[in-house]
C-alpha cells in the first residue's frame, strides 16, 4: 500500500546567501561501495554549492503560482560514479514571510509515497495555512520531486491509460486461478518497469534519495538541513540522519515508518493490513454513531454489512460498468488513511444506498480524459514499486506470500489482498535488491522531533517508538485516540505549538508528550 502523502503539506525555506557547503563529513554508510558513494555525494554537493539554483517563475502547467519559484538541481544517477550520468531534480521555494532578521534558512519537505511530489509545499504559504504561519515567518518553504518522480527524470512501468483502466480484477481471490492471474500481472508489471525504466531502476533507492537531499541542501547554500518528512518521508529522514548526522539542524518526522531492517519493506506492508482493519472499524463506528446523517446502520456490524453488500453488488456487475471491488477499495481506503475523508466517503456511501449510484461512479471511477492525472498516478505507482522493491530483499517464494496473506486475510480482510498484489512485483524484481541501512544515531545528530497518532493505519504506532529508540535524544509526541495519517498539519494546538517551538527555537519538552486528539469530523 503506498504510504500516501499526508493530505496537508508543509512549507520550506531557503537561504539566500551562499553558505559554504560542508566538506565531505558524510559518514560512510555501512556496506559494500558505501565509501565510494559517500565520496561521490561530497563531490556532487560541492559542485551544487558552487552552481546554486537558478530560480525562475514556475512553468505555467506546474500549477504553482507566484511568488513561488522553481529551479533544478543536478545529481549523479549513481553516486559511486559522481562524474557519470547526471539527472535533474525539480525544486521550488517560497521565501520566508518575516524579516531578514527572522529568517532561519530553508525547510525542505517530503510528503511520502515513495512517489509523492513535494512541490506543493510552498503553497502552504500562498494559501495562508494558519497552522504553518509562524514557521513560514522564519523559513523558506522548499519542495522537490524526488528522483524518478514527476519532473525529476520520471520513471514509468506501464502505459498510463492502461494503468488506470477499470474495472480491475477483484483483489480478493476466489480460486487458485485468480491467484495465478494476479501473479502473472505482477510479473508483467515488474518486466514493464525494466523495459520502460531499466537505466533508472538500480538507482531508485531511499539512500540515493537521501544523498540527493544532501545535494539539494548544498545547492540551496544551506550549511545544515531543516527537514519535515511525513509518512515514507520519515524513512527518508531516518536514512538521511544516519548517513549525514552532522548535516542535520532540525528534523521533524510525522507518521513514522518502522525503520528496522526486519520491517523494510515486506513485513511493514503486512503490519499495515492489521492497522488498516483497526482504523476501518474506527470509521465504521463513527458512521454508525452518525446514523441520523448517513442511514447506513447504527452499529458497526450494520455498516460492515452494507459495505459487504456494496462489494458483492460491484463484483457481480461493476457499478456504472467501471466500479468493481478493486475501485471500491481504492476509494474507501482514504477513510482509514485520513479523517478529512471520513465525511466525503460516508456521504458517497450513503448516497449510493439512497439510490444515487452516479456519486459513487464519479468518486471511484478513473477519469480516462485526465491524461496528466493518469500520468502522475502511474508514475507515483512506478516509483513506489521501484523504491520498495530495490531498497530491500523480498521473499521470492510464492508459497510464503500465499501463506502470509491468506492467514492475515482471515482476520484483516479490508486491505490484505489488495496490498499483496500491489507489492508482488517485488517477488520477481529485475534488478539487485539491497540490504536496508541500519538506522542509528551518528556523531552530531541533534534531537529529532517525532509526531505520531496512536491509531495510524498506514504507519502503525510501533514504528514511531522504534525510531525514537534508535535516534538518541529524540522526543515523541503521541496524539492519543487518533488515527489520521499526517498529524502536523491538523489543527491541534498541543501538537502545533510544539512543532512551532522546535522549528523556531530548537526547544523540545523535557520528556515525551501525549496530546488529546484533534477534533473528530462532523457530518
Amino acid at each position: 500500500m503506498a504510504l500516501g502523502s499526508a493530505g496537508a503539506l508543509v512549507t520550506a525555506t531557503l537561504i539566500a546567501g551562499a553558505v559554504t557547503a560542508p566538506a565531505a563529513s558524510a559518514r560512510p554508510a555501512t556496506g559494500h561501495g558505501a565509501d565510494r558513494e559517500a565520496a561521490g555525494v561530497a563531490v556532487a554537493a560541492a559542485r551544487a554549492a558552487r552552481t546554486g539554483i537558478d530560480w525562475q517563475d514556475c512553468p505555467a502547467d506546474w500549477g504553482l503560482e507566484k511568488p513561488i519559484q522553481c529551479g533544478w538541481v543536478t545529481v549523479p544517477l549513481d553516486y559511486a560514479k559522481p562524474n557519470g550520468k547526471q539527472i535533474e531534480l525539480a525544486v521550488d521555494r517560497i521565501g520566508n514571510t518575516g524579516t531578514k532578521a527572522e529568517r532561519q534558512g530553508a525547510l525542505i519537505y517530503n510528503p511520502g509515497g515513495p512517489g509523492g511530489s513535494g512541490l506543493r509545499f510552498p503553497r502552504r504559504v500562498t494559501t495562508n495555512s494558519a497552522v504553518w504561519a509562524k514557521t513560514a515567518k522564519a523559513y523558506d518553504f522548499v519542495g522537490f520531486d524526488p528522483r524518478g518522480v514527476g519532473h525529476s527524470a520520471p520513471i514509468s512501468c506501464v502505459d498510463p491509460q492502461e494503468f488506470v483502466k477499470a474495472p480491475k480484477m477483484d483483489p480478493v481471490p476466489d480460486s487458485e486461478a485468480d491467484k495465478r492471474a494476479q501473479r502473472k500481472l505482477a510479473r508483467e508489471y515488474a518486466e514493464g518497469c525494466a523495459e520502460r525504466s531499466g537505466a533508472m531502476l538500480p538507482h531508485m533507492t531511499t539512500p540515493n534519495t537521501a544523498r540527493d537531499l544532501d545535494v539539494i541542501r548544498a545547492a540551496l547554500g544551506e550549511k545544515k538541513l531543516n527537514y519535515l518528512g511525513v509518512s515514507y518521508g520519515t524513512y527518508l529522514g531516518a536514512v538521511y540522519g544516519t548517513l549525514f548526522p552532522g548535516h542535520v539542524r532540525r528534523m521533524i518526522v510525522d507518521s513514522v515508518v518502522d525503520p528496522s531492517r526486519e520491517k523494510i519493506w515486506y513485513q511493514a506492508n503486512l503490519d499495515q493490513d492489521v492497522a488498516f482493519e483497526g482504523r476501518w472499524k474506527d470509521w465504521q463506528d463513527w458512521v454508525a454513531a452518525n446514523d441520523a446523517a448517513f442511514h447506513l446502520g447504527d452499529t458497526r456490524a450494520e455498516v460492515q454489512a452494507k459495505w459487504l453488500q456494496l462489494r458483492a453488488t460491484a463484483k457481480k456487475s461493476p457499478i456504472g460498468g467501471v466500479v468493481g471491488p478493486a475501485e471500491l477499495i481504492s476509494f474507501f481506503q482514504s477513510a482509514p488513511y485520513y479523517d478529512s475523508s471520513w465525511v466525503p466517503v460516508a456521504t458517497v456511501f450513503s448516497q449510493y444506498f439512497a439510490g444515487d449510484t452516479q456519486a459513487l461512479v464519479d468518486a471511484a471511477a478513473p477519469d480516462l480524459s485526465d491524461t496528466a492525472g493518469n500520468i502522475a498516478s502511474e508514475n507515483g505507482n512506478a516509483v513506489y514499486t521501484a523504491v520498495e522493491c530495490t531498497d530491500a530483499k523480498w521473499p521470492t517464494s510464492w508459497q510464503r506470500w500465499d501463506r502470509d496473506n491468506t492467514r492475515l486475510h482471515r482476520d484483516y480482510p479490508f486491505l490484505t489482498w489488495a496490498n499483496a498484489w500491489m507489492n508482488l512485483p517485488c517477488a520477481t524484481w529485475p534488478v539487485k535488491q539491497h540490504t536496508p541501512l541500519e538506522v542509528k544515531t551518528g556523531k552530531g545528530l541533534p534531537p529529532v522531533l517525532i509526531v505520531q497518532s496512536e491509531r495510524d493505519a498506514a504507519t502503525p504506532y510501533a514504528g514511531a517508538v522504534e525510531l525514537h529508540q534508535r535516534f538518541k535524544g529524540s522526543r515523541l509526541i503521541t496524539e492519543r485516540n487518533a488515527g489520521s495519517h499526517g498529524v502536523t498539519s491538523l489543527v491541534n494546538p498541543c501538537v502545533n505549538d510544539r512543532v512551532d517551538a522546535y522549528l523556531l527555537t530548537g526547544k523540545l519538552d523535557g520528556s515525551d508528550v501525549t496530546c488529546a486528539p484533534h477534533a473528530t469530523p462532523k457530518p
